[in-house]
């Protein structure tokens, strides 16, 4: 046998030529979208002073307007509570829908693309259209929420329900049990652990949306955060920007606590 053949029968992996090339590319398009985007260190280096002087101007924060800041604050609960009940609500019939392996695919298919209509625009996107439709105020921005709600919950909640064991839920068929009650013994029990982290998470989500949608005139603090920037009140900038990373860690502390008594009460219900 000759060397160079001998080195390639003893190579371990061959070299994945389609995966190198692939690289490749992406690097290529890298540099040239670099390219395309005027991107230069220049302009980032400068961009970085202009950000340390707008930081020096936001420093020490100040409480300028305390009850527009509080009235901002409750509103944006407020959209988060509402929008993600009544999601979460509609995300269950529709992510049911969904699932291909209880579905037929004259339902499941008109349930995905409801879920991917809800899924291709962001939330601000969909708030500039609600607030076309219903007007300024938090009603727009509780229906941007919920769609966004929709387009991921029920997308995780069919899912789960893709990945179940179906024992079970022949087991309970076998019996002569209803449709509803197959769904809530033999489908919910193997899902309600991954369901409450999926609505947590969104709660914790729409916190953090309710807080942009306002930007565009959806209710919340977005738009007293915006009033701010506006009338280059930076000092209170801050300290709107404080407060609503105080409310997103309060609200995170409560949905990993919510998780894990509800996560925990399951294990203890299947063993």
């Amino acid at each position: 046998m000759k060397p160079a053949s001998a080195a390639r029968a003893r190579r371990a992996f061959k070299p994945d030529w389609p995966a190198r090339a692939g690289w490749l590319l992406l690097v290529a398009y890298v540099v040239y979208a670099v390219l395309r985007l005027d991107f230069s260190v220049d302009r980032f280096v400068t961009g970085l002073g202009h950000g340390a002087r707008f930081l020096e101007r936001m420093m020490p924060p100040r409480i300028a307007q305390p009850d527009s800041l509080l009235t901002g604050l409750l509103e944006s609960l407020e959209i988060a509570v509402l929008a993600s009940f009544a999601g979460i609500l509609l995300s269950l019939p529709i992510g049911l829908l969904a699932a291909r392996n209880l579905m037929p695919a004259w339902a499941s298919w008109p349930a995905r693309a409801v879920i991917a209509a809800a899924r291709s625009f962001h939330p601000v996107i969909v708030a500039i259209i609600f607030v076309k439709a219903v007007g300024f105020g938090a009603l727009a921005g509780i229906c941007a929420l919920v769609v966004a709600s929709i387009g991921f919950t029920a997308k995780l909640f069919a899912e789960a329900i893709e990945e179940i064991s179906l024992k079970q839920v022949e087991a309970v068929r076998a019996t002569g049990a209803s449709f509803m009650n197959v769904l809530s013994f033999g489908v919910l029990p193997q899902v309600f652990g991954r369901f409450i982290g999926f609505a947590t998470y969104q709660l914790d989500s729409n916190l953090r949306n309710s807080t942009m949608v306002g930007i565009v005139g959806a209710g919340g603090i977005g738009g007293t955060l915006f009033s701010a920037f506006q009338r280059f009140d930076y000092d209170f900038v801050a300290a709107i920007l404080l407060c609503i990373i105080a409310m997103i860690m309060v609200g995170e502390i409560l949905a990993t606590w919510v998780r894990r008594v509800f996560v925990e009460r399951g294990r203890v219900d299947e063993e």
